[in-house]
């Protein structure tokens, strides 16, 4: 259900806002690779007794990150933030964890052709871990998912390569997320392809 309440957001937010910020031309447009460092909490369960434990690991994730910024002035605008990571949940397991914040916020930038940026978004995060044998055998990773509060504070550089088109070099944020009644703090950098319309 939370994926396609996901996709569904998603989709709203293609469809609409391009159309209203075409006609101001004030859309910025970001979509790139992205690697995420967030600690992952797996239960291993004992396959011939009845013992469970919880292990938690910090795991190195590859994804993506798309992002649209409607500039309502030159230098102060609205972000909206996808991003999604994916890996291995323990080191030599066949289980997967997948990692997805869904996050909105202003954003301030400075407008010239290098534009440093900087913002603060808020949202949510979805982590899901899929069932595997655990390393070592007599255990096994069972399945969960969870949710919660997520906060980014970061910023970064785009370089001005032709019109319409810039380069953004590196974005750093510092994602907190809120699951398992505990806060996660995490790091997120990001590079990719800017278009402004």
């Amino acid at each position: 259900m939370f994926r396609l309440t996901s996709v569904l957001l998603l989709i709203v937010f293609l469809l609409f806002v391009p159309a209203i910020a075409a006609a101001q031309g004030n859309l910025v447009v970001f979509g790139g690779y992205s690697y995420f460092h967030p600690p992952v909490t797996v239960v291993e369960s004992c396959n011939l007794c009845a013992l469970a434990l919880q292990v938690t690991n910090k795991r190195n994730l590859n994804g993506w990150e798309f992002s649209g910024t409607y500039r309502f002035l030159p230098f102060l605008g609205v972000t909206a933030d996808f991003s999604g990571h994916y890996g291995a949940s323990v080191s030599g397991s066949s289980s997967n964890v997948h990692q997805q914040n869904y996050l909105f916020g202003p954003e301030v930038s400075l407008p010239a052709r290098v534009s440093p940026f900087a913002h603060v978004l808020f949202g949510s995060s979805h982590q899901s871990v899929s069932a595997g044998p655990a390393p070592g055998g007599g255990f096994s990773i069972g399945a969960e998912s969870t949710s919660g509060f997520a906060t980014a504070v970061g910023g970064g550089i785009d370089l001005k390569v032709i019109p319409h088109v810039w380069v953004r070099p590196i974005q750093i944020d510092y994602v907190a997320t809120r699951f398992h009644g505990g806060t996660q703090n995490q790091p997120r950098v990001s590079a990719g392809i800017v278009l402004h319309f």
